[in-house]
């Protein structure tokens, strides 16, 4: 069936237009979480209390037995950025944007839910249905939060399933990838003390922005001189911020950045050579420097069966032509977090159309999907359910 022809279709691109022009940042999703408790309680599920977590929330389906739980689980936050689509659903919120899909994702599960009880697939299922509404993925918080408030308990979790949207792919086409999926993401933040002064003496002063400017330039030999060839690394200073004026040398410069890797070498690797750099830098230039490295987010792993049983899913609703392996990806995701307590696994679901000129790329300003994907992603997790609970 064309997507856009589906009975649910209409439904779908509403709630998601909706979520869409409502945007809220990691654990400031408050308007989100009661518009999706909104529609829970309309159609009448159980939401799972978690103390302590005030933003996401998570809904609970028993059917006939109660001897195993499977778990799906969708981000609900958006990013800071001014979208720059031209449609009649763009976000409301100046410098916040649903960039990454996740309405897509929130709204998929709630159409999930509202299939299953309009159509008493609710009361015939053989488990438990758990369904997980996570604040704050960007931020590398909301999973921590939920899996420490109880989210995987109560009833225990035995196999998870999570959703990405993803413009690689055309509507229709999903994406699995085995094993090790997503790598480990760090952070950096380096203040850099000089002295300032006039931009015309500076032999007067102690310029900060030259010592920054070694530090990223040292940085960038970390990967190709340090770290092995055949181990995936990327370090990415990606803010750089000094000064006021051009004729002014500034007090100090800050620098942050990310680091990603797949394996605890690298990631060792790339700390001592941080720190070692800060330490020349300061030396060389004499600048007090301030070095922070913050812990993220882990490797996420794809557990194996649980890859070839969505793989099977997703063939019986797509055509196995259209179920593709993917590689790695230097992408975080936290739930990395879930994936170390329970088996699970994270399907891409191709959103591009280009026909539509739908083909912006993820964290981008000019990021759309084709809401075809939404019954696209209705389905294969429908028929998840019917294999796994059936």
């Amino acid at each position: 069936m064309e997507p856009t022809k589906h009975p649910m279709y209409p439904w779908l691109s509403g709630i998601r237009r909706d979520f869409h022009r409502h945007p809220e940042t990691g654990l400031k999703e408050y308007r989100t979480t009661a518009r999706i408790r909104e529609i829970l309680g309309e159609l009448g599920v159980e939401i799972q209390e978690l103390p302590g977590v005030e933003t996401g929330t998570a809904a609970l389906i028993t059917g006939q037995a109660r001897d195993r739980t499977l778990a799906f689980r969708a981000d609900i936050d958006a990013l800071p950025i001014q979208e720059l689509n031209d449609v009649p659903y763009r976000s409301a919120h100046d410098g916040v944007m649903h960039a990454c899909g996740h309405d897509a994702h929130t709204t998929i599960l709630l159409g999930v839910i509202k299939h299953l009880v309009e159509s008493g697939l609710n009361r015939q299922i053989k488990g438990r249905l758990k369904f997980i509404f996570q604040p704050a993925e960007e931020i590398a918080g909301g999973a921590k939060r939920m899996i420490q408030a109880g989210v995987l308990q109560n009833p225990p979790v035995d196999r998870m399933i999570t959703a990405h949207v993803i413009p690689d792919l055309p509507v229709g086409q999903v994406g699995l990838i085995q094993g090790p999926s997503h790598a480990a993401a760090d952070s950096f933040r380096m203040t850099i003390q000089g002295k300032g002064g006039h931009g015309a003496r500076p032999n007067q002063a102690n310029d900060p922005i030259v010592a920054g400017t070694q530090f990223y330039q040292a940085v960038q030999t970390i990967v190709s001189r340090n770290v092995n060839p055949l181990d995936p690394a990327v370090i990415t200073v990606g803010k750089f911020h000094a000064g006021s004026a051009g004729n002014i040398i500034p007090e100090k410069a800050v620098l942050e950045g990310t680091v990603r890797t797949f394996s605890a070498e690298a990631r060792e690797t790339i700390m001592k050579r941080l720190e070692e750099i800060v330490a020349g830098v300061e030396k060389t230039f004499q600048v007090k420097t301030d070095f922070h490295f913050r812990e993220g987010v882990p490797v996420c792993h794809n557990d194996e069966t649980v890859v070839a049983f969505l793989s099977e899913a997703a063939g019986k609703v797509l055509g196995k032509e259209n179920v593709v392996h993917l590689p790695q990806t230097m992408g975080a995701e936290d739930v990395a977090f879930f994936h170390r307590e329970v088996p699970g696994a994270v399907i891409r679901l191709g959103c591009s159309n280009d026909s539509k000129d739908l083909t912006g790329r993820l964290h981008s300003p000019h990021f759309d999907l084709d809401e075809g994907v939404l019954p696209v992603g209705l389905e294969v997790f429908l028929e998840a359910i019917r294999s796994y609970l059936g």
